[in-house]
């Protein structure tokens, strides 16, 4: 697969970057330590900010490799990171990626991640030559499927127990979007 790594992206509200070290403190405070932010994810909420900041220091060593996709979200009004989206994992031979996804609770329910997801789904279809998109939820979270839904997503289905979040074992509803889809939806 041919990849173009984290770039930054302008979206209307929102810049999507690279993550630099300043951004620990910020990210920490609005939603690293948030449990309510990591309620289905996969890890738990980090306790002291020298926590979040080991976690932005590795992503920013993975930028090398242009495989790597870690996005800092920032809204444009304040300045700062308030969630993050990335590419969680790469099939390289059928083309395809996933695409997980976080953001910090006072932003939630303003169509902020919408606007994220649809503006990294547009680089990836851009900038790399990946066929397949696909994102995950936990069942016990819906909006998240709804912003996959505004996304030109389809929803494929739902595995049952397929993963462990921390709620415990859970159901995950998986939706995609193929490229040509995309091109599609880009010639309406």
């Amino acid at each position: 697969m041919n990849h173009a790594g984290t770039q930054a992206i302008s979206a209307s509200r929102l810049i999507l970057r690279p993550f630099v070290p300043q951004d620990a403190a910020p990210a920490f405070r609005n939603w690293c330590n948030d449990e309510m932010v990591t309620r289905f994810l996969t890890w738990q909420p980090h306790s002291n900010e020298d926590e979040t900041r080991s976690v932005i220091q590795s992503w920013i060593e993975s930028y090398h490799d242009p495989a790597s996709y870690q996005w800092a979200i920032e809204l444009r009004s304040i300045c700062e990171p308030i969630g993050s989206i990335s590419v969680v994992s790469i099939d390289e031979q059928v083309k395809a990626m996933e695409i997980g996804y976080c953001l910090g609770r006072a932003w939630w329910h303003g169509g902020l991640m919408t606007e994220a997801l649809a503006a990294v789904v547009g680089f990836l279809f851009s900038h790399t030559d990946v066929n397949r998109i696909c994102a995950k939820h936990d069942t016990g979270n819906p909006r998240s499927g709804h912003v996959m839904k505004a996304c030109g997503l389809t929803y494929e289905g739902t595995l049952r127990q397929a993963a462990l979040c921390n709620t415990g074992l859970s159901d995950v509803s998986i939706y995609s979007i193929l490229r040509k889809e995309w091109e599609a939806g880009m010639s309406d």
